[in-house]
Parts: C-alpha cells; sequence; structure tokens
C-alpha cells in the first residue's frame, strides 16, 4: 500500500489552517460529491485499516470484560475492581503529552508496529500467567498499565496519522467511521467475552486481544508510507515545550479544546452513573446493564449517516451547539426515565449526539494540526478529553451520593445548555466583529 503526502493533503507548513472551523466549513460543499458515510472506505489504505481497527476493538473489549471478570476472582472488593479500569486509564492522563511528542519526532508506522508489538507480548504474557494459574491481583494490575502504556501511543499515533490516509474533505467522516468501528466492538465485544470465558475461562480474552494485535501487525508490515517525521535538530525537551507553545499560539485549537472539556464535564455523568441508573432505578442485572451500553453504540452508528448532512447545512459551530442541546434533552429524559422504553431511547440519543459532537470537535482538531506538530496537538486533546472525563466522573459521583442520581443528571443536563449557550454567545460576538 502507497500512501502520498501531496495526494492527500498533509499540511506542509505550519502558517496554513489558522482557523480550522472555517475551513472545514468550506470544505463541507466537497461532501456533496459523494454524500454517503462510508465514502472514505473506498480508499484502499484506510478500508484496510478499517476492517483492521474492527478486530483490534473488538479484541480490546474482549479484553476488559475478562480483566474485569478475572479481578472478582482474585480481588472481589470495589476498590481493586475499579482500579482495573484506573491502571488503563492513568496511563493516558499522565503521558500523553510526552508521548505525542515521540509521535512528532519519530516514524509513525514504525512506532505503530513496536507498540503493537508491545501490546501483543503484554496480553500473551497476561494470557499465559492466567492460564497457568499463578496470576496475581497486582501482576493483572501492572500488566494492564503496561497495556495502557501501549494505547497511548497507539491511539496517539494513528490519530495522526488519518489525515495521511484519505482526502481532506473526508476527514470528518474518516473519524466518523472510527467512531463507527469502536461502537460496533462495544456492541458485541463484551458479549463475545463473556461466552469465550464462559466456555474457557478469563485466560482465552487475553489470547484473543494478542491475536487482534498479530492480525494488525500483518497490516502495518505491508503498508508503504511516504510521509516522514522529523525533530529539525531540537532535543526532546524542546520538542515538548515547542509544541505547547504552538497549541497556546492557536486560537481555533484552544477554542476547540476549551469546548471539548465543557461537553465532557457535565457529559461524563451519563457514563460515571449508568450501571447505578441500571441496577438501582431500573432494577436491571447485568444483562440490562449492558443493552444499555449496545443502545448507546447503535446511536453512535446511526449518527454516521446524520453527522456529514449536518456540517453540509449547519456548518461545525452550529453542529455541535445543536449535538450538545440534544444531548442535553436525552441526559433530562434519562434522568426520568423509570421504564425500559424511555431509558434505551435516550441511550440511543446520547449515543449518536456524544458521537457527533466528538467527532466535530476532534475533526476541528485534526484540521488545525500540520504534519509536523499533529501528535502533540492531538495529546493535548486527549489529554483535556481524559482530564475532564475523570474530573467530570468525580464530581457527578459526589452530586449523586450527596442528592440523587437523578438529580446529578438534570444539573448535568443543565450544566450542558450553559456550554450550548456560550457557543452561541462566541459565535455572535465573532460575527458581530467580523
Amino acid at each position: 500500500m502507497h500512501v502520498s503526502e501531496s495526494a492527500h493533503g498533509v499540511v506542509p507548513h505550519v502558517e496554513t489552517n489558522i482557523n480550522a472551523d472555517a475551513e472545514l466549513n468550506s470544505e463541507a460543499a466537497a461532501e456533496s460529491i459523494d454524500p454517503s458515510p462510508w465514502a472514505p472506505l473506498a480508499v484502499p489504505v484506510f478500508r484496510a485499516f478499517w476492517f483492521a481497527s474492527i478486530v483490534s476493538n473488538l479484541g480490546t473489549w474482549i479484553h476488559e470484560i475478562g480483566a474485569g471478570w478475572l479481578m472478582t476472582n482474585l480481588d472481589s472488593s470495589p476498590e481493586m475492581v475499579s482500579a482495573v479500569r484506573v491502571a488503563m486509564a492513568l496511563p493516558m492522563m499522565m503521558l500523553a503529552i510526552p508521548a505525542g511528542v515521540l509521535a512528532d519526532r519519530v516514524d509513525r508506522r514504525k512506532l505503530l508496529i513496536l507498540t503493537q508489538w508491545c501490546m501483543l507480548a503484554t496480553t500473551s504474557t497476561l494470557a499465559a500467567l492466567t492460564l497457568a494459574g499463578i496470576v496475581t491481583a497486582w501482576s493483572l494490575l501492572a500488566l494492564t498499565f503496561v497495556l495502557g502504556l501501549g494505547m497511548v501511543l497507539h491511539v496517539l499515533t494513528w490519530q495522526s496519522t488519518i489525515p495521511e490516509l484519505v482526502p481532506r474533505s473526508q476527514l470528518a467522516r474518516s473519524i466518523a467511521l472510527g467512531s463507527i468501528s469502536f461502537n460496533l466492538a462495544r456492541s458485541v465485544g463484551p458479549a463475545v467475552g463473556g461466552i469465550l470465558i464462559a466456555i474457557a475461562g478469563p485466560w482465552i480474552a487475553f489470547a484473543a486481544n494478542a491475536a487482534s494485535f498479530a492480525a494488525v501487525l500483518v497490516l502495518l508490515t505491508s503498508w508503504k508510507r511516504d510521509v516522514t517525521e522529523s525533530s529539525n535538530g531540537l532535543s526532546y525537551r524542546k520538542s515538548l515545550t515547542e509544541g505547547i507553545a504552538y497549541v497556546r499560539g492557536q486560537p481555533a485549537m484552544r477554542q476547540t479544546l476549551v469546548r471539548l472539556a465543557m461537553f465532557v464535564w457535565p457529559a461524563s455523568a451519563l457514563w460515571s452513573l449508568l450501571p447505578l441508573v441500571a441496577r438501582d432505578r431500573l432494577g436491571w442485572d447485568a444483562d440490562g446493564f449492558g443493552l444499555l451500553v449496545t443502545t448507546i453504540g447503535a446511536g453512535a452508528v446511526a449518527a454516521a449517516w446524520l453527522l456529514h448532512r449536518m456540517h453540509l447545512r449547519l456548518g461545525t459551530d452550529w453542529t455541535v451547539v445543536a449535538a450538545v442541546l440534544v444531548f442535553a434533552g436525552g441526559m433530562l429524559g434519562m434522568s426520568l426515565a423509570t421504564e425500559a422504553i424511555g431509558a434505551l431511547v435516550s441511550m440511543f440519543v446520547m449515543g449518536s449526539t456524544w458521537m457527533i459532537t466528538l467527532t466535530t470537535l476532534n475533526s476541528s482538531a485534526q484540521m488545525t494540526l500540520p504534519n509536523q506538530f499533529r501528535a502533540r496537538g492531538m495529546s493535548c486533546y486527549m489529554t483535556v478529553m481524559a482530564i475532564s472525563m475523570a474530573g467530570g466522573s468525580m464530581t457527578w459521583g459526589q452530586i449523586a451520593g450527596a442528592l440523587s442520581v437523578s438529580q446529578a443528571q438534570t444539573i448535568a443536563a443543565a450544566t450542558l445548555c450553559v456550554t450550548a449557550a456560550s457557543i452561541v454567545t462566541q459565535l455572535k460576538v465573532k460575527k458581530t466583529v467580523s
């Protein structure tokens, strides 16, 4: 497979793309040539990577089910069970920006191959220890943390590589397809993982994830890439400060990061309170909880047909406003739902608008960043999202404990309305000034 830098519009110098939203809006007309959400799959290299991502994401979800179930057998305390997710998420919060610097200094194809080998070795080791019956709670957490390190490098490097694979006019839809891949895997991965664990035990979940990394490795080793990264003679430390300075100096990127935080912080109430909604309000068991998660994924997949039409009709700014408001409506509906139909409709609505909002913001960030700063810029994006998700989850957990789950969701919905109103105010001020 051959990827041409010029053919796919990789930005050659820093001074371009100062106003990412304006460029993304101006290029929206190009989508009318082929309005299908599947248009990026016509690019052979992107199509190959997209199918590989489905396999990889499926392995990840199967692994998560296996790790959580294994910990309940090793140490069933709530602290240790929740520590599994913390061990996976902690590297993103701590190391995303340093990892982004690395991804901008070395060949991204080689870095992707290296991370796949590391994750393959980690999951294979965990599978072997579990099969041999010598795994411990702490070894599970340690290996999960190492896997999280690999995931940080993989996610940042892959996010930075997407603009090389498709025309710029299809960037938003290619990111949306990435979300579809993730949500398709989320819809079936837990069920597949549960079946495999019931048949053979948790070790098979880790082995399946290792196999998914091996499959991606086969694709990466056959990929021929022309785009190269360069440190420009700068030290690692100077590359770090240069990247942060670039992000701070880009008004469009700063705007995207602020909007990201203002959305994810209140929207995280969806994820942090979902188990309590399923168990306490609806009286559902683990299968019912899985149904809610699957419905969120289905909403995200369905939104792919709506995303590019919203960009065409509304532009990126107003797409974010509309999606945030509809998400707030879904959150309010969830706060009032006591029956299955209301809960499932709310989940579907929030799943679709979660995907639309984050895909639009991700696209805006990608359009802002030239190739030599892309990984460092996206590492700032990932860090803001991780901190907002963690901080928001803690916030809504505390509010739900002090008041109630329903009241916490109502407050979150109101906060989302404030987010939408602030964006509208900003747009009006911008229009007045211009």
